[in-house]
């Protein structure tokens, strides 16, 4: 049986899991619309690292939101959106400027799903490397999750992620990464993808990504069958603190029915979770996080490995069903998804 990701790392477990990233909003068009088709938008609050930070307080962990966020009433708002779930804001620095938005438009049949940024000068963009106190939000804490979106926004939150897990790392504290590809918003300005997540990756014990991330980083192209491992075992080979690395596949028959598969390596093992059916999806923006919140909730926990992967991809599946990017997804749920998911009312 796996040891729990604290144990096995830092020879102790139970503090508070931070996560550090920007807290957006998300407008939407209604329904299957197209954007502004109708004067009418739908407001969610999300963001890569907030997706997960409520995953992993909707599963019981103690969980603490770190970012640099508008002081004003959307930021306020979304804040207070990520409290409502159990996650603690105390570190959250608040400062004048704009929210990050990004807008949504819903896929149909065979048209996709289009996302359209608008985060540049955010509030959080601009903010400068030491905003956040990391002696203060790291005490206590066992585990720094962050991704590489931060970095995706320009030089300021390239480095901002580089001392956040700079930081951890000199503490001791576990770091769990997510490669997070964003190609639009490293083109907006430039940024070398490849060598500052390559840092960034060099400090991480949990990884989240795939061959097509690890061939940016490494310059390498993998194909093939085992391609998935191969790119495993280079990034293994090339990041010597990393433990342990998870995947999602997604097969898409149509826009509202993908087949996900899991996998999560180890460098001596590999586990793969049978694929799972998602159809008719109701929103797939956040399914990654929620199987990240899955992933590190089974280690947390002192899950067998191979459980491990059956949790992260029952979270992601289980997300396809929830409206808004927040993985609002309970232990309950993951376990009955995994002992066959009955579909009687539950009274």
């Amino acid at each position: 049986m796996a040891r729990p990701l604290m144990t096995a790392v830092l020879g102790k477990q139970g503090g508070t899991v931070v996560c550090f990233g920007e807290v957006l909003l998300r407008l939407g068009a209604p329904g299957r619309e197209q954007l502004l088709q109708r004067p009418h938008l739908d407001v969610f609050v999300g963001g890569a690292e907030a997706n997960v930070a409520v995953g992993l307080a909707r599963l019981g962990h103690r969980v603490a939101m770190a970012t640099v966020a508008a002081d004003n009433t959307l930021g306020h708002a979304a804040l207070g959106e990520l409290r409502r779930y159990g996650v603690s804001t105390d570190h959250a620095v608040l400062r004048p400027g704009r929210m990050g938005l990004y807008f949504l438009t819903t896929g149909a049949i065979h048209r996709p799903s289009d996302v359209l940024y608008d985060r540049a000068g955010s509030t959080f963009a601009l903010a400068e490397p030491e905003a956040v106190d990391w002696d203060t939000a790291l005490a206590g804490a066992t585990l720094l999750h962050l991704s590489g979106i931060n970095a995706a926004l320009g030089e300021n939150g390239a480095k901002a992620a580089l001392r956040a897990v700079q930081a951890a790392r000199a503490k001791g504290i576990a770091v769990s990464f997510d490669c997070n590809y964003r190609a639009k918003l490293w083109a907006e300005w430039g940024g070398d993808a490849p060598a500052i997540i390559g840092a960034l990756l060099s400090h991480a014990d949990v990884i989240f990504g795939g061959r097509r991330d690890f061939g940016l980083v490494l310059g390498r192209t993998f194909e093939g069958p085992d391609s998935p491992r191969a790119a495993a075992d280079a990034a293994f080979a090339a990041f010597p603190q990393a433990r342990w690395i998870a995947s999602t596949t997604r097969e898409q028959v149509t826009v509202d029915h993908h087949i996900l598969s899991a996998r999560l390596f180890t460098r001596d093992a590999s586990h793969i979770a049978d694929p799972v059916h998602v159809a008719p999806i109701v929103d797939r923006i956040g399914g990654g996080d929620a199987f990240a919140a899955g992933i590190l909730h089974g280690l947390l926990t002192g899950r067998p490995e191979r459980d491990v992967v059956r949790l992260g991809l029952a979270a992601a599946a289980l997300k396809h069903g929830v409206p808004g990017d927040l993985a609002l997804v309970s232990a309950g749920d993951m376990e009955g998804f995994l002992e066959g998911g009955a579909f009687d009312v539950r009274r």
